[in-house]
């Protein structure tokens, strides 16, 4: 009669759904990742890349030059800057090394700051930041910045990003702007108040270390401070 009993009750067990499967069993969807998370996310892929690549600079009067960016493997730095002082007539480089970053011109460099982030800024032609010290802030969760989605910079690949300064301090810790990454962090567009950088083609192998332009002297830095504006000559007095 036991015998009997079982294939009755398996028939019945057959008939009955199968049990709810536990929380953890659930399959979960997967979050959409909001902007402020997906800029983290690429940026920190950005802060381990170590190449050389040239970038479209469109300055902010509408003139057009090739910056060179250089982002060694020991992890010292180097932009070249055409038009990067002297209200456009003299080229720059910025070097950051671990004893400080300088300011390169005519075969020599002049020590500025101990940091890439406290360069005085009459002596700061702006552009380096987005590759140096600007990327350690855009990771910051804590930051006090609004991130938002923002289209795509003509010439970028992978996605934009619009970043304003929320905080209230006198020194903001970026610069508002649009910061484009590629999905492997490559960055690929920065619209910055320096102006718009594009990437232009693919990257070369990063050298071993960012080397001086020129031997360091005790010189002037050159000013970055745009040029001065000359009076209309229809204003007469």
């Amino acid at each position: 009669a036991a015998a009997a009993a079982v294939p009755a009750l398996v028939a019945c067990g057959a008939d009955e759904p199968p049990p709810a499967p536990q929380e953890s069993q659930v399959p979960v969807a997967g979050a959409a990742v909001g902007p402020r998370a997906d800029l983290a996310r690429r940026v920190a892929a950005a802060k381990d890349r170590r190449f050389t690549a040239a970038y479209a600079w469109t300055t902010g009067a509408g003139e057009r030059r090739t910056v060179t960016v250089t982002l060694a493997a020991d992890g010292t730095w180097r932009v070249d800057i055409p038009g990067g002082a002297q209200g456009g007539r003299a080229t720059v480089s910025m070097v950051g090394r671990t004893e400080g970053v300088y300011q390169c011109s005519g075969g020599g460099c002049v020590r500025v700051a101990r940091a890439a982030g406290t360069v005085p800024a009459a002596v700061d032609p702006k552009v380096h930041h987005p590759f140096t010290d600007w990327p350690t802030v855009l990771a910051d969760p804590n930051a006090a910045l609004s991130v938002t989605g923002a289209a795509m910079l003509p010439g970028a690949i992978g996605a934009c990003f619009s970043v304003e300064p929320t905080t209230v301090a006198i020194a903001a810790p970026i610069d508002p702007g649009i910061f484009c990454y590629g999905d492997d962090g490559m960055p690929t567009a920065f619209k910055i108040l320096a102006g718009t950088l594009v990437l232009t083609g693919a990257a070369a192998p990063a050298p071993p270390t960012a080397e001086l332009v020129g031997p360091v002297s005790n010189g002037v830095p050159l000013s970055t401070a745009p040029p001065t504006p000359v009076p209309s000559s229809s204003r007469r007095s």
